[in-house]
């Protein structure tokens, strides 16, 4: 028992005196990255922060470095200081916040220049700083649409360049796909196309939150029932001619019938 007692307190110490206390402090990022932001909007960007009963936060900031470069600048956009965690941004539409365990990004009228990787570091009592971060960029309308063709597969193949979350529906002559005219894959990037004679107009559109651009593929003409119009054409015709015949044949057999009865009468006079 008095072996068990000794070693509880030997842990007990060691944890202590660890560097991280009881329990290290963590942070991560709370929204999934790349985060897309439309320009004009607000970016909010929220950091979860893990800390055992040991720990106390004595730093919290928000820095921004480019995505791509060699030599990326770091600039600091907010910082939350003291155990009262007054935070405070470096302009006038950034706002930082520390509450409940979790920080709080904010940028009002966000624009090209605040694309970037954005990292939340958090300072504890001791100095032990721990960091995580996030892509953000902005969002891009949809550019360039095509419309490809496979001709061994019978399929089109739709692309575009770099929209943001692109969206992608088929039409032929106007009209969503059906089953009689083909299938799209998954991602709506293909559409196999079923449809004999491989014939009329297909169209791509690609859609996102800002707009829509649209492509189009012109195979042969197709044949839009013209031998069945002109069979009607001519029945029509048929019954026109017809009722034409008859109409005369009714008006001269009336006009004979009148002829006799004016002979009759005159007979008769006489």
């Amino acid at each position: 028992m008095d072996l068990q007692c000794f070693l509880c307190w030997r842990v007990a110490l060691l944890l202590l005196v660890s560097p991280c206390g009881l329990q290290c402090m963590s942070v991560h990022v709370i929204n999934k990255e790349p985060v897309h932001v439309i320009p004009g909007s607000d970016l909010v960007l929220k950091a979860h922060i893990e800390q055992g009963p040991l720990e106390n936060i004595s730093v919290l900031t928000w820095e921004r470095e480019p995505e791509t470069g060699a030599d990326p600048k770091r600039v600091t956009l907010g910082t939350c200081l003291g155990r009262s965690i007054k935070c405070a941004g470096t302009r006038s539409n950034i706002h930082v916040n520390v509450a409940q365990k979790e920080a709080t990004l904010e940028i009002k009228g966000y624009s090209d220049e605040d694309s970037g990787v954005y990292i939340v570091t958090v300072t504890d009592h001791k100095g032990v700083k721990t960091s995580a971060q996030c892509i953000v960029r902005i969002y891009e309308p949809v550019h360039h649409v095509s419309v490809s063709i496979n001709v061994s597969h019978s399929s089109l193949v739709c692309g575009e360049t770099w929209g943001t979350d692109p969206h992608f529906s088929w039409l032929h002559e106007r009209i969503a796909i059906t089953n009689t005219v083909g299938t799209v894959s998954n991602d709506g990037t293909t559409l196999i196309v079923t449809k004999s004679p491989f014939c009329g107009h297909f169209t791509c559109m690609v859609s996102n939150k800002l707009g829509y651009s649209s492509a189009t593929y012109t195979a042969a003409p197709c044949e839009t029932g013209g031998s069945g119009t002109a069979a009607v054409v001519v029945c029509l015709i048929f019954l026109l001619l017809f009722g034409g015949v008859l109409a005369f044949l009714l008006w001269r057999r009336r006009r004979h019938s009148n002829r006799g009865e004016r002979l009759h009468e005159h007979l008769d006079a006489i």
